[in-house]
């Protein structure tokens, strides 16, 4: 109680929570990003179902991770040696889920571009991605995401409530952003190949990480935004030429 009661009272503490809050919340966009692409493709009465469990998992993995933090910390010690460089578990993970993300973005910009894919996930109203299949792929990835937040969160503070309240916060945000977030994926198709093009960065940026090459995340950000404020001003450019024409 004396514990809590001086973390209540501490500004340093405080600050620390602002601050992991908002870096939770822009780790969480990674992952919001990809389960809204996935749900977006399963019949309607199952998305919203799917979008809650992906992030209930992301909620579930990240406290349990945070419950075997010592562990979690020991992941970044190298294990093996490969060509003179070394690899943690905590690299490989890395490795294995930006692959991933960098396979399955491509697949969904082929699907997206090939138009004889597209008739065929449309023939019968069938949906190409079954339920156990989109969840199955996000607890991929909420795996790999949980372990990238966590490691982070731990570098930032040693005061395991405050990283529990920081994770909570920040998937309480994604819980509230994931319809808003997905429908306007689904309204606007020229956004769904512009966040496939995130993932794959992103995809690229866990690699490059996992063997070593430190990415400022402020970089990755930063482009992302700018590439948002662009497709933006595209659409109200759009808009305003259509209500032209309609004129």
């Amino acid at each position: 109680m004396d514990y809590l009661l001086q973390l209540v009272s501490s500004p340093t503490a405080w600050i620390a929570l602002a601050t992991l809050v908002v870096m939770e919340i822009v780790l969480g966009i990674d992952n919001l990003i990809f389960i809204s692409i996935l749900t977006n493709k399963l019949p309607k009465q199952f998305q919203a179902r799917a979008r809650r469990v992906g992030i209930g998992m992301a909620l579930v993995l990240r406290l349990g991770l945070l419950s075997t933090v010592a562990y979690i910390v020991q992941l970044t010690e190298p294990v093996v040696e490969l060509f003179g460089q070394a690899f943690s578990w905590k690299d490989m993970i890395l490795i294995a889920g930006g692959l991933f993300l960098v396979w399955k973005a491509t697949k969904e910009i082929h699907h997206s571009v090939d138009p004889r894919e597209q008739q065929e996930a449309s023939v019968g109203g069938k949906v190409a991605a079954s339920f156990a299949g989109a969840i199955c792929q996000i607890l991929m990835l909420d795996l790999v995401f949980s372990i990238d937040s966590i490691v982070t969160a731990v570098g930032m503070t040693e005061h395991l409530p405050i990283m529990v309240i920081a994770v909570i916060c920040a998937v309480m945000v994604m819980l509230l952003a994931a319809e808003p977030l997905a429908k306007f994926i689904n309204d606007n198709p020229t956004i769904v190949m512009l966040a496939l093009g995130f993932l794959i960065m992103i995809g690229m940026t866990l690699i490059a990480e996992g063997f070593g090459a430190h990415v400022p995340k402020g970089y990755v950000y930063t482009a992302m935004a700018f590439s948002a404020l662009v497709e933006g001003l595209n659409m109200l450019s759009r808009r305003a030429r259509r209500k032209r024409e309609g004129l």
